[in-house]
């Protein structure tokens, strides 16, 4: 079953165009929904979306929509 999530994130360096990229949103995580995200999981989740290291993101908001 997949969740959304709202999310609010920087993307930054080089590989992201040199300059940082704000992006705010849903997203839809294919997981089960019992399983709770660490900041650093949910950055690389995000990083693998943009073809990115997760040092690239930096992950300023997530809540899971009812």
């Amino acid at each position: 079953m997949s969740v959304k999530y709202y999310t609010h994130f920087v993307l930054m360096g080089d590989r992201a165009g040199g300059d940082e990229q704000e992006f705010s949103g849903v997203v839809e995580v294919n997981k089960p929904t019992e399983v709770d995200y660490e900041i650093g999981d949910i950055e690389a989740l995000l990083a693998r979306n943009f073809d990115l290291k997760s040092c690239d993101v930096k992950l300023l908001s997530w809540a899971r929509l009812q």
